[in-house]
């Protein structure tokens, strides 16, 4: 992205930041980490909470309607989503040129990454992973989303080397009975269906990608691919694939609930949470269940005493929580979640500084735009940006 925003940020004493100390809003830009077409990504650290995040900035003005379209309802989708295995959205922040959205910073960087570094998953490896995955492209349908791009580039791991499933530019709202026609994704985990040109319901097109995606992980391969996209396509409509000689027969059987051509006898997400491979190693725990999450009325008060400490007004946060306003004081919240560790007495006292520097010039929240959300100003010193 090359955003064309020319912002200047100041003190409440009016000295200007020094060049070399990039901000936006309550973010210190640290470098860049991921480049597109009209975005890029910053790896950014919170001033408050001394969190490490990911700002995908776009340039809005490269935009056209149906693409910013398109990006209003990713944003609009991520907002609703809490799950372990999805990378969480933490704060919005716009201006007239350049929306910021403030993500969870997946260390571990992309499986696709992985697998070239360190080849093939073994099936116990494989089945932590996708067990992750499963549960959370299945809380996606459970809540009428589709991914519509699952692939291993999609698929990040945190410090820990848990799943979070990334970039929902092409997700949308599904509903049973309403067809979809776009074709999304990439083509090598592409259902055969899309190849047609008929029209889906949703759910099974990713089921098909997360078929896709298990051969990845336990073979380091893809099971459809052509030298130019007509034979990947002719190799798709056919259906067949190699079996390598060392995957076992419970992941055969289980690939064979997932590659199936006719969408509507692909298994569904709550069946192959059953699957005998699935649950192999966790017999003691019983078999992968849909994922619940909390309730949104479930705040921590450590949290919030945590905020009032830091000269937060208490009103203020309780209305930006239920609200879900994905403003300072939500992403504050949010990211004082994440610490592993309590703040000390620096600690705070940094935190508090950060708190009542004077901020302005970006929008915090995102109104008019999306999801109708109240503003509030913060902080940009976008010098960084440009980069």
């Amino acid at each position: 992205m090359r955003p064309s925003a020319s912002m200047g940020s100041s003190s409440r004493s009016g000295g200007r930041r020094p060049p070399d100390d990039p901000h936006v809003g309550k973010y210190k830009l640290l470098k860049t980490i991921g480049k597109g077409n009209f975005a890029k990504v910053k790896l950014a650290k919170h001033t408050i909470t001394g969190q490490e995040v990911a700002i995908k900035i776009i340039d809005k003005t490269a935009l056209n309607p149906s693409s910013l379209q398109k990006l209003f309802r990713e944003v609009k989708i991520m907002k609703q989503l809490d799950h372990p295995n999805i990378v969480k959205l933490y704060q919005v922040m716009e201006n007239e040129q350049t929306l910021y959205l403030v993500l969870e910073y997946a260390s571990g960087g992309e499986v696709f990454d992985y697998l070239v570094a360190h080849g093939r998953m073994k099936e116990k490896e494989a089945r932590v992973k996708f067990r992750q995955i499963v549960s959370a492209v299945q809380y996606l349908h459970s809540k009428n989303i589709i991914h519509r791009d699952l692939k291993a580039e999609n698929l990040l791991l945190d410090a820990d080397m848990n799943i979070k499933i990334a970039d929902f530019g092409f997700s949308n709202q599904f509903t049973l009975g309403n067809k979809l026609d776009t074709f999304c994704g990439s083509p090598p985990y592409a259902a055969p269906e899309l190849f047609q040109g008929k029209k889906y319901d949703g759910p099974e097109v990713d089921v098909w990608s997360l078929g896709v995606i298990l051969y990845t992980l336990v073979s380091g391969s893809l099971p459809f691919d052509g030298q130019n996209l007509k034979e990947l396509r002719e190799r798709v409509l056919r259906g067949k694939y190699r079996i390598p000689f060392y995957m076992s027969t419970d992941c055969e059987n289980l690939l064979k609930k997932f590659l199936v051509l006719n969408p509507a006898r692909r298994g569904t997400l709550e069946t192959i949470m059953k699957d005998r491979w699935m649950n192999i190693g966790y017999e003691d725990e019983g078999e992968l269940k849909p994922y619940v999450e909390p309730p949104k009325d479930q705040i921590d008060e450590a949290r919030i005493e945590k905020l009032i400490q830091l000269g937060f007004n208490k009103g203020s946060i309780l209305d930006a929580l239920e609200k879900e306003k994905f403003e300072d004081i939500h992403a504050t919240y949010l990211l004082l979640g994440e610490r592993k560790c309590e703040m000390d007495a620096g600690d705070l006292a940094l935190a508090q500084q950060a708190v009542t520097h004077s901020t302005h010039n970006v929008s915090s929240g995102v109104g008019a735009h999306v999801a109708g959300t109240n503003t509030a100003s913060v902080t940009a010193s976008t010098q960084s940006v440009r980069d």
